[in-house]
């Protein structure tokens, strides 16, 4: 038995097509629009799942990647200031070194005492270097200035350091203590200045201040068993600049292998959900001019009227 096809059902499936047509442009517009071909989970459910996937493991890397900028701009400032420093200490190596040669007038000794005063207090400036407002020679005490010009030697910089996650499971301490490189303080009692040559240890700015009166009381004997304290800390500042370096070679090797990582996340989350732009404009097109056929085609069928048929 054959089926009949009425004039209403050949309406409805004109109407049908010519909507799954518009539907088609639609889909084909939103996803030139947004430029990725999933939109929504429905769009591709698996699709839409890796998506998501990736993007969880983009946003991981992207914090290490802020996390490694941050502690690269620590350990940075911190060299950076370590290098100042020895570079005032090897100053004051060199006029100390002038200075006990035993050939030198009082008032070369004054000229001599001046200028390690002006190490001194360049020396303090430096024990409060700040990088966003942040001191890094203070531990974890970072908003409080760890040294003073009057008493920096009897000073203790906080001991903790601070430790930045790089990568999982993985941290590193981006800042060196106050006392890692100036040494321990000396007590504040009594006065270190008055026993020089039995001063303990090889604190910096006490070897520094040390010096200063040594040579205004012309004393060029004790000025010269402080230098040996002063080569002494001026070793200890090389061993802390090493770790330094160590760590943020460590902190480089990390930072391209999470730029790795990203490239690789963001490469395939755009091959799952971006959108193949010139093939879209393709189907943009193709359906456009189905649509406009289709359109063409209904309306000279559903002009036809029942005297039409039976003429």
């Amino acid at each position: 038995m054959a089926l009949r096809v009425t004039q209403g059902m050949m309406q409805t499936q004109i109407l049908r097509n010519i909507n799954n047509n518009l539907l088609s442009i639609d889909e084909n517009q939103n996803m030139l629009s947004t430029g990725r071909k999933i939109n929504k989970p429905s769009d591709d459910p698996i699709g839409a799942t890796y998506a998501m996937r990736y993007r969880s493991q983009l946003n991981v890397t992207d914090q290490y990647v802020r996390n490694i900028s941050s502690a690269k701009t620590n350990l940075d400032a911190t060299d950076s200031a370590l290098e100042s420093i020895n570079e005032l200490l090897q100053r004051a190596k060199e006029l100390t070194t002038q200075g006990v040669n035993g050939t030198n007038p009082q008032t070369a000794l004054n000229a001599i005492a001046e200028e390690l005063g002006q190490i001194y207090d360049q020396a303090v400036n430096l024990g409060n270097t700040q990088i966003n407002g942040k001191y890094i020679f203070n531990g974890q005490m970072t908003e409080t200035p760890p040294y003073t010009q009057e008493d920096a030697a009897t000073q203790s910089s906080d001991d903790q350091h601070i430790e930045i996650q790089i990568y999982d499971n993985t941290s590193v301490p981006v800042n060196v203590t106050g006392v890692d490189v100036f040494g321990e303080p000396v007590p504040a009692t009594p006065d270190y200045l008055d026993d020089l040559d039995n001063l303990n240890g090889d604190n910096m700015f006490a070897v520094l201040k040390g010096l200063q009166k040594s040579f205004e009381d012309g004393q060029t004997d004790t000025a010269a068993k402080l230098m040996d304290k002063l080569t002494s800390r001026m070793d200890a500042i090389l061993e802390v600049r090493s770790q330094v370096g160590a760590v943020t070679n460590r902190v480089d090797l990390v930072s391209s292998r999470v730029e790795d990582l990203n490239m690789s996340f963001t490469s395939m989350l755009s091959s799952t959900e971006d959108a193949d732009i010139a093939e879209l404009a393709v189907n943009l097109q193709n359906g456009q001019n189905v649509y406009q056929a289709s359109l063409s085609v209904g309306a000279k069928l559903m002009q036809k009227s029942l005297v039409d048929y039976l003429g």
